[in-house]
């Protein structure tokens, strides 16, 4: 098993110079800034997941990658690699998401991660595949409101088309947490809907984009994912203290953590970072092989 990581660092003036040529869109802070926390990400898989085998960081530009990883372990994936040229520079991580599947050497059976992810608690392959399935948790949804509502109800429609099945009134909303993936699943089901998914593609985020849950509504339908919720504690920076967060990463009563940023001004934001960042340290003092 593989995990696959996605990962931006907002502040690089390479990706910055990009950004401002091929957009006319102001950057979104919240989906763009870089907290500082991937090398925790990576010692919480090296301490709690010891049964990965690759870990892919996949990024835009070399200068993405920060000066402290050891690439001779962590396995550096650019967007050129695997998103064709004509849909480059992206900045939208639906389009990004679409082609992980291609990236070399990955294996059959893969974690997608959000670099806002961590797991904080001893985790086992059962947690995540089982009986050749995947493990995930689902929930069903009508009201379709917002952007990210209506790219989930599009992935959902076009994962019925791929099979044949009637179209519903109802979508499928996969659980907010990292995802089991079937690398020859998503090839099967890129190759049977390109057309529809190259129509889709946008450098940045509109609601008319496919997204990941294409490929893991598609696994659901077609049975290949045992619907189980994942051990998982979403928290969104909105709402959490820095104090909450500190806690629940000292003691954590559940696998996985997800620290979810909004809109915060730039005090709220440090004092967020730092006390996390200090949590993280004292979790997870030592450096992972993924770090010089």
């Amino acid at each position: 098993m593989d995990i696959v990581i996605t990962y931006v660092d907002g502040n690089d003036p390479v990706w910055k110079k990009d950004y401002e040529k091929y957009t006319e869109v102001p950057v979104m802070e919240k989906r763009f800034r870089d907290w500082g926390t991937l090398k925790y990400l990576l010692r919480g898989i090296e301490v709690n997941m010891p049964f990965i085998r690759n870990v892919f960081l996949v990024v835009s530009h070399p200068s993405q990658v920060p000066e402290w990883v050891d690439q001779s372990n962590l396995r550096i994936v650019l967007h050129r690699d695997i998103i064709p040229s004509e849909h480059l520079p992206a900045f939208n991580s639906t389009l990004i998401e679409m082609h992980l599947h291609r990236i070399e050497g990955l294996d059959e059976e893969y974690l997608y991660f959000n670099d806002d992810l961590f797991p904080l608690k001893e985790c086992r392959p059962e947690d995540f595949f089982r009986e050749g399935k995947g493990v995930l948790g689902f929930s069903r949804h009508f009201w379709c409101s917002g952007m990210f509502r209506r790219i989930c109800r599009n992935s959902d429609r076009y994962a019925r088309k791929a099979l044949g099945m009637p179209s519903s009134a109802f979508f499928l909303r996969p659980q907010h947490t990292c995802t089991p993936m079937f690398r020859s699943e998503c090839a099967r089901l890129y190759a049977d809907l390109e057309d529809d998914i190259v129509k889709s593609l946008s450098r940045i985020r509109n609601q008319d984009n496919l997204s990941q849950y294409l490929f893991l509504d598609y696994q659901y339908y077609k049975g290949l994912i045992i619907p189980e919720r994942i051990s998982n504690k979403h928290y969104s920076v909105a709402l959490a203290t820095p104090d909450k967060l500190k806690l629940f990463i000292m003691n954590p009563t559940r696998k996985i953590m997800c620290v979810n940023d909004v809109r915060l001004s730039e005090k709220r934001f440090e004092a967020l970072r730092e006390t996390i960042i200090e949590a993280f340290e004292l979790r997870f003092p030592s450096k992972s092989r993924f770090e010089r």
